[in-house]
C-alpha cells in the first residue's frame, strides 16, 4: 500500500493516455529492477518456498474468504460518502474538482483499497504456487490483460462483475486446458485465448455493459425465446 501511495503520488498527475502510459511504464520498470536485484528476488530464478498447506482444500477456503472480503468492502466503501466521491471522479474529474472535491486524494484512496487486496493475493499466490519470480509477477498478458477481460465481461462499475468475469474466463480456460475434460486432442488446450477473444468481441458487440450490467437485457431475450 505504501509503494501504490507512491505510485500514486507521480502518476495521478496524469491524466489520459499521458496516465496509461505513465502505469505501463512504471510495471516495466519495476520489472527490470526485479530482474536485476538479484540479492532480494533471486532474479530469474525466482523464489522457492514450502507451502503451508500440503490439501488445496485450505487454500480454496482462504481463497473464498478473501474474495467475500473484497466484495463486502467494496459494497461497504461504494455505499459510504467515498463511494459517492469515486463515482463523481469516474464520470467527470473537473466536474468533480469544481464542487471541491480532492479529487487526487481520492484517487489514491481508491488505489490504496485495490493495493491492499492485490498484494493479500499476491501473498496467496505465492504460497499456493511455492515459487514466483519477475516474469510471473510482472507479465502483461498473464495478469494484466487477463484483469481487465475478467471486468469488462462481467461488468465495469458493478459489485459482483468481476467475481461473474472470473469465473466465466476461468472456467473456460480450465475447460481448454483439460482439453475439454479430455474429450477433444490435446492441441485444444491452447484455444482458450481464441476463446477469450470471441467473448470478448461478443460482449463489446452485444453486452457493452458486460454480463450483470446487462443482466436485465439478457433476462428478457431469456424469456422471449422461451416463449
Amino acid at each position: 500500500m505504501l509503494f501504490a501511495l507512491f505510485v500514486g503520488w507521480v502518476c495521478f498527475r496524469l491524466r489520459g493516455p499521458y496516465f496509461a502510459l505513465a502505469t505501463l511504464a512504471g510495471g516495466e520498470i519495476i520489472r527490470l529492477v526485479a530482474t536485476n536485484w538479484e540479492s532480494l528476488t533471486e532474479g530469474m530464478v525466482g523464489i522457492l518456498l514450502i507451502q503451508s498447506f500440503r490439501s488445496k482444500v485450505p487454500y480454496y477456503y482462504i481463497a473464498l474468504g478473501l474474495a467475500a472480503l473484497c466484495i463486502l468492502v467494496i459494497h461497504t466503501v461504494m455505499r459510504s460518502k467515498w463511494g459517492y466521491y469515486f463515482v463523481s471522479v469516474r464520470e467527470d474529474q473537473d466536474a468533480a474538482e469544481s464542487l471541491g472535491i480532492n479529487t487526487t486524494l481520492y484517487k489514491n484512496i481508491s488505489l490504496l483499497i485495490s493495493a491492499f487486496f492485490t498484494g493479500m493475493a499476491g501473498a496467496f499466490y505465492m504460497n499456493y504456487m511455492a515459487f514466483i519470480d519477475p516474469h510471473v509477477v510482472f507479465s502483461l498478458h498473464y495478469i494484466s490483460i487477463m484483469a481487465i477481460l475478467v471486468g469488462i465481461v462481467g461488468g465495469v462499475a458493478t459489485h459482483m462483475g468481476p467475481a461473474v468475469g472470473a469465473f466465466i474466463m476461468v472456467g473456460v480456460q480450465e475447460t481448454f486446458r483439460s482439453a475439454l475434460f479430455g474429450l477433444a486432442p490435446k492441441w485444444v488446450s491452447q484455444g482458450h485465448a481464441l476463446v477469450f477473444g470471441l467473448i470478448v468481441i461478443f460482449v463489446i458487440l452485444f453486452m457493452a455493459n458486460g454480463v450483470v450490467g446487462d443482466w436485465a437485457k439478457i433476462k428478457k431475450h431469456l424469456f422471449r425465446m422461451k416463449a
